[in-house]
């Protein structure tokens, strides 16, 4: 702790209340003393025994004069409100003595989430230790906790609990308590990058390359000009060969929507925080929070969807407050065991035709494949991101436990190659450039068909 300094101001202290302050065991066998040496000086006759009793009934009296009028203060304060993975975190935890006699000694103590690693500035390794501290009257002291987060997700420090023995450790106060403070700590956005074009860019504005014409940069071609063509746009070689004026065609720049779907019906894998191993929650909320970023980024419209018991939705739409909604979105996954979810034709009737749709699924549950397969059959350009972890394994119950584990991991990747064989590309999550690969080829099978369709 601190060294005590005194408390700035402050409000008298209030009214002296009886149920606020007890007596400890100290004051019971000091007035047990007491009593035996008056009882032994009346049988016996002994002076002596007097003289022996007078000091120690001096001393309970002196320290039931001074008795205290309030309970100490007790105080949890945070710098930060969110932080994300990894971030120090600083908590200050004070004990102020506002009565009019002082405190012999104030044991105060904390808890806090078990993702939050706190330790005093003092060095001290056990966070959890109590912490003491005497002090006068007006004069307050506090210990700073300062620690990484390790996890993401909502955390919690407190509550605290403080408790004060005054008159010379006769009298001991009830329990402070203080209420917890609550932390947002976000996931560490892992590097994404995806330089492939979208399947349809359908907004009016944005950084893609659509296939309809208009203003852009890219280039599409020559023609004649025509009525509503602007003169920067002329192609002075075309023009001089062909004695007749040509512009340059070029293909419209547009923004396009993702639609991030989290598949949380199970949970695989252990959790060792921002350090340690992933597990699948910690795969899709860390890989979505690199998507949305990426595209957010770019001015693209993002929205969330929770397969899940709650079937949470986020709105689509695009800029740096979408961002932090993804985030603060993202806070409440946790996954659910659930009997009835909707499925694939009911999912992609809420969901753009244009939109890319991004799966983050471990694909343990059979309900998973089935709902990625309506979505493909409803025309959705769908791209699967495989979560599980890849080291994941089984705890050894008896000789048949790794034939069986060796039939789920066949059953597994089977089930993986009928989704693409009907057009669903499956990937794992690596990071920058996951996936490039598969949103090349959905853009070109985005343009096939749309070609088809011109043609006909």
């Amino acid at each position: 702790m601190r060294p005590a300094v005194p408390v700035p101001g402050g409000d008298p202290p209030p009214e002296e209340t009886s149920h606020d302050w007890h007596p400890t065991k100290a004051l019971g066998r000091a007035l047990v003393l007491v009593g035996l040496l008056l009882v032994g000086a009346v049988l016996f006759g002994r002076i002596d025994l007097v003289v022996i009793a007078v000091p120690f009934v001096a001393s309970v009296a002196w320290g039931l004069s001074r008795r205290p009028r309030t309970v100490p203060g007790l105080r949890l304060a945070t710098l930060e409100e969110y932080a994300a993975e990894g971030a120090e975190l600083t908590t200050t935890l004070t004990a102020a003595n506002r009565d009019v006699v002082a405190y012999d000694l104030v044991v105060a103590r904390t808890q806090h989430s078990a993702w939050l690693t706190l330790r005093s500035t003092n060095g001290d390794k056990q966070p959890d230790r109590p912490v003491v501290a005497a002090l006068n009257r007006g004069e307050a002291a506090d210990v700073v906790l300062k620690g990484p987060a390790r996890r993401w997700g909502r955390h919690s420090i407190g509550p605290a609990a403080a408790v004060a023995a005054a008159g010379g450790g006769l009298l001991a106060c009830r329990a402070v308590v203080t209420g917890s403070l609550g932390f947002k700590v976000f996931p560490v956005t892992e590097p994404f990058a995806a330089v492939e074009a979208m399947p349809r860019a359908a907004g009016l504005v944005g950084q893609h390359r659509s296939r309809r014409a208009g203003e852009g940069g890219e280039l599409a071609g020559v023609r004649q000009f025509g009525p509503g063509d602007r003169l920067r746009r002329i192609d002075w070689r075309t023009t001089l060969r062909t004695r007749q004026l040509h512009v340059a065609r070029t293909l419209s720049d547009r923004d396009a929507e993702v639609v991030l779907l989290l598949d949380v019906l199970t949970e695989a894998g252990r959790s060792g925080g921002i350090a340690g191993e992933a597990s699948v929650v910690d795969t899709t909320v860390r890989a979505s929070a690199a998507i949305a970023e990426h595209y957010l980024t770019l001015g693209d419209r993002v929205s969330l969807i929770e397969y899940g018991a709650n079937d949470r939705r986020l709105r689509p739409a695009s800029g740096r407050r979408q961002f932090m909604m993804v985030l603060e979105w993202l806070l409440d996954v946790y996954p659910h065991q659930v009997v009835r979810v909707a499925g694939g034709s009911r999912l992609s009737a809420a969901i753009s035709p244009n939109a890319l749709v991004v799966v983050m699924t471990p694909l343990l549950d059979a309900r998973s494949a089935d709902m990625i397969a309506g979505l493909a059959r409803a025309g959705r350009f769908v791209v699967t991101v495989d979560t599980l972890p890849a080291g994941i394994g089984t705890q050894t119950a008896n000789a048949w436990t790794p034939a069986a584990f060796g039939i789920w991991r066949l059953e597994r990747a089977n089930t993986i190659g009928q989704l693409r064989e009907h057009g669903v590309p499956v990937v794992s999550w690596q990071g920058a450039g996951s996936l490039d690969l598969v949103l090349r080829d959905v853009a070109r099978m985005a343009g096939r068909a749309q070609g088809a369709g011109v043609h006909r």
